[in-house]
């Protein structure tokens, strides 16, 4: 009986807000305006910080994160702490990576030249030529706008053939186009470009690729150098989570072939990867907390449309509590009140705030990440924001005098 009577009350509360809604309906809209920018505006500052995520996680793993760096990084020392030997790495060691390691895709050594390099009558400038194997490609994610890159023949037969930078091309021929089938002398031995190629994104100069550098073939190159020892390898995996163990495999591989004292290292770039989504992440928060302000500003408008509200309502308070009104019951109407106006608001911003992202989905190419989870902050935000900042009106209300209240005019 006691549940029925209570459900009955709370039908009772529901109407009477209602009416209170009908008699003020710009009051209300005006309201419920400010709640539903605030969610709206939560909503696509989280679409907004997960596109960002997405885009700058995209941008990095271009640069292959896949793929594992092999450095030598030193000999063994003397007391003095002076190098008294050399332990360069081989092809030997290249091989003995791929033959135990299975998780190795692409491999390449690297061989680091400086060469005197003519550009014009009287202009010579040092440029940085790279002997490395045709695998390079694949690992470093390089792409070719014109001309080819060098393959498995062409470093088995010796081919003098050169895939140059972009930047190289234009400033010794012209154009990348004009480039391609043209010569030029390294250490007085003429290679023939075959292809121009680009990085797919800005590495901000971390590599070992410069804006003018030349590839040449690594048997080329051990050719010219008269050397095949290198100080630098590079791995590359299947995914992104084999990394981290293949690093330390090829690491141990390659320790247990030198000397006790050498040092090898690995790098990668997987905790770049991870440094970027936290960053972003922590972008997110910061301007979903920027965004609840607008919510904090609604909230703030609710209460003092409510608090204007019970001052022209102070006779039908009067009224109510005269014929038996609680002060639960008071306090109830005017806080469902609030909670509604700010519900209706956050039901508005958030289907605004989804229909932004959608319609970019459904018109461009571009595909902005929605997270439910966005949806249920924003909604259970709107719903807090009106019990909180709807509590002090409701309150007034109900501790309203009733003999006062029926004075007022």
């Amino acid at each position: 009986m006691q549940v029925s009577r209570g459900s009955m009350v709370f039908s009772d509360v529901l109407r009477l807000v209602l009416d209170s809604f009908r008699t003020a309906k710009l009051r209300f809209a005006l309201t419920a305006l400010g709640m539903a920018i605030g969610t709206a505006s939560v909503i696509l500052v989280v679409t907004i910080g997960l596109s960002g995520k997405q885009y700058v996680l995209q941008e990095l793993e271009k640069l292959k994160t896949n793929s594992i760096e092999l450095e030598y990084s030193g000999g063994g020392t003397s007391g003095t702490g002076q190098s008294i030997y050399d332990d360069y790495l081989t092809l030997d060691d290249e091989r003995a990576v791929d033959a135990q390691l299975p998780a190795v895709i692409y491999s390449s050594p690297v061989l680091v030249m400086l060469a005197p390099i003519t550009f014009g009558p009287g202009v010579v400038r040092d440029v940085s030529v790279l002997g490395v194997s045709p695998q390079y490609r694949n690992i470093r994610n390089l792409l070719l706008p014109d001309g080819r890159f060098f393959d498995d023949f062409d470093d088995s037969d010796l081919c003098k053939c050169a895939v140059v930078t972009q930047v190289f091309a234009h400033a010794r021929f012209g154009s990348s186009q004009w480039a391609i089938g043209r010569s030029f002398e390294i250490n007085d031995i003429p290679f023939t470009i075959i292809g121009v190629f680009r990085e797919s994104v800005d590495d901000l100069g971390v590599s070992e690729i410069s804006d003018q550098t030349i590839l040449i073939p690594f048997s080329v190159a051990r050719s010219l150098s008269g050397t095949g020892n290198v100080k630098q390898m590079y791995f590359s995996v299947h995914t992104m989570d084999e990394v981290p163990d293949a690093a330390k495999e090829i690491q141990r591989i390659i320790v247990a072939r030198h000397r006790p004292n050498s040092v090898y290292k690995t790098e990668t770039l997987k905790a770049v990867l991870s440094t970027a989504a936290q960053i972003a992440n922590a972008l997110t928060a910061v301007l979903a907390m920027v965004a609840t302000v607008t919510l904090t500003v609604g909230g703030v408008g609710i209460m003092n449309i409510m608090l204007a509200n019970i001052q022209d309502r102070v006779r039908e308070i009067g009224i109510r509590k005269a014929l038996g009104a609680t002060h639960q019951q008071i306090k109830l109407q005017f806080l469902t009140e609030a909670i509604i106006i700010s519900l209706t608001g956050g039901l508005v911003g958030t289907f605004v705030g989804l229909t932004i992202p959608l319609s970019i989905r459904i018109f461009t190419d571009f595909s902005p990440p929605i997270t439910v989870w966005s949806v249920v902050v924003a909604l259970s935000a709107s719903i807090l924001v009106g019990v909180i900042f709807g509590t002090v009106p409701a309150t007034r209300a109900a501790q309203m005098d009733p003999a006062e209240s029926l004075r007022s005019e």
